[in-house]
């Protein structure tokens, strides 16, 4: 009797998240393709054909990784004032990297030789894109801030991102305490320098 073929959409269900969970307790260096088909109850060769090889699998946790922000983000409740709900972005976007250090690093450091996105793969930020851009162009409309909603959001994710990697690093303080003055520092800093 011939073997049945694995590749279904449970395995790639349990393959990817097996490789979040490698991923999260044993970091870059032990993601390999073994390690989660051991963690997915699964053959190599059975991980191989539904991922094509280790690179198809970092690639589905940056998808994944992106698709859990976007959800998180555009769960945040709204908020009457624009500068407000920025605030409360940055902190959400913050808290999600703070959980997800592991998860971060796929995402905006590209921490694996053989995986280097390509154009398809840069359009899994479009959502989280789009909800800051919101946010930016609700604060322009507001008369709050004054530019470019898409430049503004732009330099507003990439410091909140840089702020949070850094705090992952344990560089913006030696306490929670220290974290949090200088990340609002440089939330209000930025918001400010855009103030109209």
């Amino acid at each position: 009797m011939p073997r049945v073929k694995q590749r279904t959409e449970a395995l790639h269900e349990r393959g990817l998240a097996s490789a979040m969970a490698v991923l999260a307790e044993a970091g870059v260096a032990g993601l390999t393709t073994r390690t989660v088909a051991e963690r997915a109850r699964a053959s190599l060769p059975a991980i191989y054909e539904v991922f094509g090889d280790k690179a198809g699998i970092v690639r589905e946790i940056f998808f994944e990784g992106f698709r859990l922000l976007g959800a998180e983000l555009a769960a945040l409740p709204p908020a009457a004032d624009p500068l407000e709900a920025l605030r409360r972005l940055a902190e959400a976007f913050r808290r999600f990297l703070l959980a997800h250090p592991m998860l971060a690093e796929v995402m905006f450091s590209r921490p694996f030789a053989d995986f280097d996105p390509t154009k398809d793969e840069a359009r899994a930020g479009a959502k989280v894109r789009r909800i800051f851009v919101q946010h930016v162009r609700n604060a322009v409309d507001a008369g709050q801030l004054d530019g470019d909603p898409t430049d503004i959001a732009l330099i507003f994710f990439t410091l909140v991102e840089g702020l949070a990697a850094a705090e992952n690093a344990h560089r913006l303080g030696g306490s929670k305490q220290s974290s949090d003055r200088r990340f609002r520092l440089g939330v209000n800093t930025l918001l400010d320098g855009f103030a109209t």
